[in-house]
């Protein structure tokens, strides 16, 4: 039988001794990952309370860099995610923080793109693997990844949700939840839209054919063996 030291299994769904500090850690990561988009250079972890605390010894920053790279929380190559992202060239760091009156296990993301972009994306691991993304570059969010997820930035204007749901409704996708958020009226608003089934490529692609559409992502729940990030 293999050994596996440290980074045992435990049961069917994460690597790692802490449902929180590892499982969730992956989970926040991958998210962060998949709204930032490709051509990540490097990640600053900017960790909150508990997270700071014990991540080395929980595994956190390992689980937080396999999860930047698109690891699963079940994931083996978790245990090696640093000579991963060492053989990928993506930079990474550390950094104990406070980020205010938030949950203890919470970390801000700060990635460097390869376009010169900066992404900050804030989340929580709230216990048992959930976690919980709630800001994107300063903008209030809520995010769990349980439902295939559409994340859509627009320009704020009347008639674009009109025009975003008339799409879903065309494809037959049910909407479960849908919330939107923005700043200042006018000007960027994010869609959050939770559905009971993934929506895909094309109907990603005829929402973006509306206008004033800045992106389109979507999410989809985690399971082993399959992706989320579409």
């Amino acid at each position: 039988m293999k050994n596996y030291g440290v980074f045992d299994i435990l049961g069917p769904v994460m690597i790692g001794p802490s449902s929180s500090h590892t499982a969730g850690a992956a989970r926040l990561a991958k998210m962060a990952s998949t709204i930032s988009g490709e051509g990540i250079e490097k990640v600053e972890f900017i960790l909150h309370g508990s997270f700071a605390k014990t991540y080395k010894g929980h595994g956190t920053d390992r689980a937080l860099v396999g999860g930047i790279l698109g690891m699963d929380p079940w994931d083996i190559r978790i245990r090696n995610s640093f000579s991963h992202a060492q053989d990928q060239k993506l930079e990474y760091s550390f950094i104990e923080g406070d980020l205010g009156d938030v949950h203890p296990n919470t970390i801000k993301f700060r990635i460097f793109k390869e376009s010169g972009r900066i992404v900050e994306i804030s989340g929580s691991s709230i216990g048992g693997g959930s976690i919980r993304i709630y800001e994107v570059d300063g903008q209030p969010v809520e995010l769990n990844g349980e439902y295939p997820t559409l994340i859509i930035s627009y320009k704020d204007q009347p008639g674009m949700l009109s025009k975003i749901s008339t799409v879903l409704y065309q494809s037959e996708i049910n909407i479960a939840f849908l919330k939107v958020f923005r700043n200042i009226r006018g000007e960027k608003a994010v869609m959050v839209c939770e559905t009971d089934s993934g929506c895909g490529r094309s109907i990603r692609q005829r929402i973006r054919d509306l206008g004033d559409i800045y992106s389109v992502k979507e999410i989809r729940p985690l399971k082993e063996g399959e992706e989320n990030v579409c």
